[in-house]
């Protein structure tokens, strides 16, 4: 099967065999040595030498972790939204009594850096900027190296979704200066669900030591001290499979050196983009701003989205994604992210032009 959705994404074999070993001690050496070398190559990935925190959870558990470790109730945030899981970010922050200025573009467009310096500057009680680094449901991915320095510049705390970018698109997380960075394990990490990765600046933590939302289970007071004071430990019972393969895909994504693997999702994204455009069809994405993690491919009244999809799974053995919320039927996505090559591409683009015949709206 050709695994071309967002995500889970598809894992090398020796991250695979990896997770066959045999469970040890969470509370012992070998555990220890396992969570302090993956700790010290996520601090390489993220380009941090701030304290880097794992949890057993999705990534939208992350993102609430994000939440309740940052944030008090009626703490005021600007949310800005490009998509479906911009809006979910939303949803999280309500949640918890967070109050939520909304600041949304429209789907397939980046957020625009003015805009957002606008909506600060208008509302000073503002504390904190939620934003999507890469949104999946409209293959767009932001400009954080033009929005970061707006934020930080205003004095905001900036928490940022890279669930699926970090790994793939150059996030430079001390450069930027960004707060709190949320990724997940089953995107461009090459590994199972199961892990949320989250970074934490010195205002961050001088943020978390104010925040009154409740938390037990997420709470990252409790993962860092058993990470440093109790030696390579979590707090609650982890996932250790998930962490066996973990420590392996950051030995492979070391070796392989940050600017390739940036470099190769470029290249990849740009190979799958132009594929599409020459089978007729039309991307979704401003071209300016395309997701280099995953291509978003307009129907157009050219194909049935929701048949398409289906005809790729039954008879040619790929699976694809279709479209979110108010997306449904309108656009299919394509992932392109973590273990894929050339022929990955190559193999979907020449299914994709036999089944388009077959799909048609």
């Amino acid at each position: 099967m050709q695994l071309r959705i967002p995500g889970p994404t598809p894992c090398p074999p020796e991250v695979l065999q990896a997770m066959s070993k045999q469970m040890i001690n969470h509370r012992g050496k070998e555990f220890e040595g396992i969570l302090n070398s993956i700790t010290t190559g996520l601090q390489q990935v993220f380009q941090t030498k701030g304290d880097v925190l794992t949890l057993t959870t999705s990534g939208t558990g992350g993102l609430e972790a994000a939440i309740v470790n940052t944030l008090s109730p009626g703490d005021k945030v600007l949310a800005v939204s490009i998509g479906v899981f911009g809006d979910r970010f939303v949803d999280i922050a309500k949640q918890f009594g967070v109050t939520v200025k909304y600041l949304s573009f429209e789907w397939g467009k980046a957020a625009d850096p003015q805009a957002i310096h606008n909506a600060l500057e208008a509302d000073p009680q503002i504390k904190a900027v939620l934003i999507t680094h890469n949104e999946t449901s409209t293959g767009v991915t932001n400009n954080l190296k033009e929005i970061a320095p707006i934020v930080k510049g205003l004095e905001k705390l900036l928490i940022v979704d890279a669930v699926s970018s970090l790994g793939c698109i150059d996030l430079p997380v001390d450069d930027l200066r960004c707060d709190v960075v949320v990724t997940a394990s089953q995107k461009g990490w090459m590994v199972p669900p199961g892990l949320a990765m989250v970074s934490m600046s010195d205002e961050a933590w001088k943020a978390h030591a104010h925040a009154s939302i409740p938390r037990y289970y997420m709470d990252f007071t409790k993962a860092k001290d058993f990470l440093v004071k109790r030696g390579g430990q979590t707090p609650w019972t982890p996932v250790v499979s998930v962490y066996y393969a973990l420590d392996v895909a950051l030995g492979l994504m070391l070796h392989d050196g940050l600017a390739n693997i940036f470099n190769r999702h470029a290249r990849l994204a740009q190979m799958m983009r132009e594929g599409v455009k020459t089978l007729g069809l039309s991307l979704f994405a401003d071209e300016n701003y395309a997701s280099n993690t995953v291509t978003a491919v307009k129907a157009d009244k050219k194909f049935n989205a929701a048949k398409l999809v289906q005809v790729l799974r039954d008879e040619y053995d790929v699976a694809i994604a279709g479209g979110q919320g108010k997306l449904k039927g309108e656009i299919i996505r394509i992932a392109h992210l973590g273990w894929v090559t050339d022929k990955d591409i190559e193999a979907v683009l020449q299914a994709l032009a036999k089944a388009l015949p077959r799909s048609l709206a």
